[in-house]
């Protein structure tokens, strides 16, 4: 059996050839920073997930953001009706939502905060500290949705 000379190498004998050269866990180097809108738009997805929200935002704003997507290149907002303040390890959101007549408001207020939550700390690792929601309305079964425009006939063909 032969053996073979083992070379002294920088790391040899530490056990750990991190902490020499860069400091500990490369997924610990650095610092990650979420921005306001990025919560906000996974809070409006996980709002709009809920059944019993017709939409979000009030009236003016969803009057807006109709006229908004109707525009080429304007697309729908996800971030309509929500407001996130972001810190560095915890987040705060407002909410205003329209719920469809007939649903339990408190059912789906209490819904929409266990599915936002769930959703923004999965994503991001913060802690949601608070889900504020305003219900601004209750979506009639016969009046007009303003975000649909399956309803209206086009005028040239």
């Amino acid at each position: 059996m032969t053996e073979t000379p083992q070379r002294n190498s920088p790391d040899s004998g530490s056990g750990n050839s991190l902490s020499k050269r860069g400091g500990g866990d490369p997924g610990t180097r650095g610092r990650t920073t979420i921005a306001d809108g990025v919560v906000e738009k996974i809070a409006g997805m996980a709002a709009r997930d809920v059944v019993g929200v017709h939409a979000m935002g009030s009236g003016l704003s969803r009057t807006f953001g109709a006229v908004r997507d109707r525009v080429p290149g304007g697309g729908k907002s996800v971030t309509r009706g929500v407001k996130a303040e972001v810190g560095e390890s915890q987040a705060a959101l407002d909410l205003e939502i329209v719920v469809d007549y007939g649903v339990a408001i408190s059912d789906v207020a209490r819904d929409v905060r266990q599915n936002v939550v769930e959703a923004v700390e999965r994503m991001t690792g913060l802690e949601v500290v608070e889900v504020n929601i305003a219900v601004s309305d209750v979506k009639l079964p016969d009046e007009d949705d303003d975000d649909d425009d399956g309803d209206q006939q086009q005028r040239v063909q």
